[in-house]
C-alpha cells in the first residue's frame, strides 16, 4: 500500500503568516502539521509516499528532503494549477500504479493516528474507505448520507437538511477503481475536479465505499484559531520532557513543559502543557499554557500565551501579555510604551513591531 499527502494549497486563510511559508510547514507542537501527517501514515506501516505539491513545492522539498529522516522515501508531484482533489490523484496515477492507497490532506491534525483505519480496509474487499466525524454542524461541511447496512448511499456538499451529522474529514482509501472514477467525472462549478464527485461515481457505479468513523479529535488548520486549538490538543498529548542539555536557573518550570535541547530558561516562569524549542531563550519572562515556541527564539521581558512563534523570532519588552497569536518567522516585537493590554496578532515572517 502506498500513501498519497496532498499539500498544494496556498493557505490563504492563513495570511500574512502564509505569505512566504507553506500553511503545512506551520508548527504545532513545534512539529509541521506535515511532518505530523507523513509519521501518522508511517506509524500505520506505510513507507512509501507521494507528496503533491503547487507553489510552495520548494520550501516543503526543503524541509522533508527524500523523506529519510522520518524513515520514509518521498516522491514529488507536482500539481501546476490547482484544479482539485480529484485531479491530484489523477496526475499520481504513475506513482500509485494499481496498487490500494491512503490519501490525507496535508494540513489535517487528528488524535490516534489510522492504523486502524488501514487495517480495516487491507483486509476487506472495499473499493473506498472515507474518514467521518460527528461535528455540530454538519451543514458547513461535506456529509455523508448512510444506508441501513452501514455503505455510503450519497455525499452532499454543505446541505441545508444535512441526511447526519458526519462529515468529511480529508482522509480517504482507495483501490485501483478510482481511477475509472477520476476520468469520469467532469469539473465543478468551480472548474475543479472534485474528490467528492469521484466517490459518487463509484457508489452510483454500484462499488462499495464504506466509512470510518473517527472517534478522536479533529481539525483542519486552515485558520488561525484552528491553528492555535490544534496546538493546544497536541500539547496535551505530549509526554514532557527536559532535555539534559537545557539550561534552567532560577525559574519555575512545572512538570508538563517539554523543553528542547540547547534551550535555555532563566529568571522565568513557564506553564505547561508547553514546548520550548532547541536553542531558545525565555530570559525574565511567563510563559502560559498551550504556547509553542519554536527554535532560535528568544522572549525577554514578556508575557505569552497560547500562542505559537515560529523560528528566528525575538519578542522584547512587551508590557502587555501576547495572547491567541501567531507569530512568524524572522519577527521582532518589542514595546516602546508600558500600556497595559492584551496583544492578539497574526504577524507574518520578517516583521517588525513596536507597540505604543
Amino acid at each position: 500500500m502506498k500513501g498519497l499527502i496532498l499539500s498544494g494549497g496556498k493557505g490563504t486563510r492563513l495570511y500574512p503568516l502564509t505569505y512566504t511559508n507553506a500553511k503545512q510547514l506551520i508548527p504545532v507542537a513545534n512539529k509541521p502539521v506535515l511532518v505530523r501527517v507523513i509519521d501518522s501514515i508511517r506509524d500505520a506501516g506505510v513507507e512509501e509516499i507521494g507528496v503533491v505539491i503547487g507553489q510552495t513545492g520548494p520550501q516543503i522539498r526543503e524541509v522533508l528532503g527524500d523523506g529519510s529522516k522520518w524513515g520514509v522515501k518521498l516522491t514529488y508531484i507536482p500539481q501546476e494549477s490547482p484544479d482539485g482533489l480529484a485531479h491530484a490523484v489523477k496526475i499520481s496515477r504513475d506513482f500509485l500504479g494499481d496498487e490500494r492507497f491512503v490519501m490525507f490532506l496535508g494540513d489535517n491534525v487528528i488524535q490516534g493516528g489510522i492504523g486502524q483505519l488501514i487495517s480495516d480496509f487491507a483486509h476487506s474487499d472495499w473499493n473506498s474507505q472515507i474518514v467521518l466525524k460527528e461535528v455540530e454542524n454538519p451543514s458547513s461541511y461535506g456529509v455523508a448520507k448512510l444506508r441501513p447496512d452501514g455503505s455510503i448511499e450519497q455525499l452532499i456538499e454543505k446541505p441545508k437538511n444535512p441526511p447526519s451529522n458526519l462529515a468529511l474529514v480529508g482522509i480517504y482509501m482507495f483501490d485501483p477503481t478510482i481511477w475509472e472514477a477520476v476520468n469520469s467525472i467532469k469539473p465543478s462549478w468551480r472548474g475543479e475536479l472534485e474528490i467528492t464527485d469521484a466517490i459518487q461515481w463509484l457508489i452510483d457505479a454500484g462499488r462499495s465505499v464504506y466509512p470510518h468513523v473517527h472517534k478522536g479529535w479533529w481539525i483542519d488548520t486552515g485558520k488561525p484559531n484552528d491553528m492555535l486549538e490544534a496546538n493546544s490538543l497536541v500539547l496535551e498529548e505530549l509526554t514532557p520532557t527536559i532535555s539534559p542539555e537545557a539550561t534552567i536557573e532560577n525559574s519555575q518550570v512545572d512538570r508538563r513543559v517539554t523543553v528542547e535541547r540547547g534551550a535555555k530558561i532563566i529568571n522565568s516562569t513557564v506553564r505547561g502543557p508547553t514546548i520550548i524549542g532547541e536553542n531558545t531563550v525565555i530570559e525574565n519572562s511567563y510563559v502560559g499554557p498551550f504556547t509553542s515556541i519554536y527554535y532560535n527564539v528568544r522572549v525577554t521581558n514578556c508575557e505569552i500565551e497560547r500562542s505559537i512563534v515560529l523560528e528566528n523570532s525575538s519578542l522584547s519588552d512587551l508590557g502587555a501579555r501576547v495572547q491567541d497569536s501567531l507569530i512568524g518567522r524572522y519577527v521582532s516585537l518589542q514595546h516602546s510604551d508600558e500600556k497595559p493590554k492584551t496583544l492578539k496578532m497574526n504577524v507574518g515572517d520578517h516583521s517588525s513591531v513596536s507597540v505604543v
